[in-house]
Parts: structure tokens; C-alpha cells; sequence
């Protein structure tokens, strides 16, 4: 059974291929996938790590957390499950700054 490792601080420019590289030194990595934003298409600095087995996963996190990635110490520990957020409507009112901008003619 495999195991989602959370890869945290990481440099914006670290790559899913240098994370595969660095973490496979340890194990067997099924997938490596690094989170983008989705309007700037830059890296939001975490990744999640898949190893094959759960002792490749703990091999992996006593060597990688705290090592040196792109010149940042790498923060390495057990995915956990994506915590549930309430709808958008149980979250309080929206706030509405309004909004235009539009020319108006004076006379």
C-alpha cells in the first residue's frame, strides 16, 4: 500500500522532476505532484510525494525533513486528509464592494 507524503517549503522554483530525483534516493515514488496556483501558474511551494510502501515513506521522512532542496529545508511529514470546508453560503455574508468604474459624463 502506498503512502502520500506533504512536501512543505519548498522553493517556487523546485520542480515535480527534482522532487522525483531527491525522494526516490529513498524509495520507490509512484507519483510526485506539485500544487500550482491557478491563476498565476506559479507554485504554491508544497507538493505531495507518493512512496510505494510505508517504510519507503518513513525512510523518506527521517531522511528529507529538514534537507536542503533549492536552498530551503524542506518540511516532510504524513499527508493528511483535506479538512471539510462549510459551503460558501454557512461561511457569513459576502461582502459587495461594488464595482465599476465606468466613465460618466458629466454635463
Amino acid at each position: 500500500m502506498s503512502t502520500k507524503l506533504f512536501v512543505g517549503n519548498l522553493s517556487f522554483n523546485t520542480t515535480e522532476n527534482e522532487l522525483h530525483e531527491a525522494f526516490s534516493a529513498h524509495g520507490t515514488v509512484v507519483e510526485a505532484n506539485l500544487m500550482m496556483d491557478r491563476m498565476s501558474g506559479r507554485s504554491r511551494g508544497f507538493a505531495f510525494v507518493t512512496m510505494s510502501t510505508p517504510e519507503e515513506a518513513q525512510k523518506a521522512i527521517a531522511a528529507m525533513n529538514g534537507a536542503t532542496l533549492d536552498n530551503r529545508a524542506l518540511t516532510v511529514n504524513i499527508a493528511r486528509p483535506k479538512e471539510e470546508r462549510p459551503p460558501r453560503g454557512d461561511r457569513g455574508p459576502r461582502r459587495d464592494y461594488g464595482g465599476g468604474g465606468g466613465r460618466r459624463d458629466r454635463y
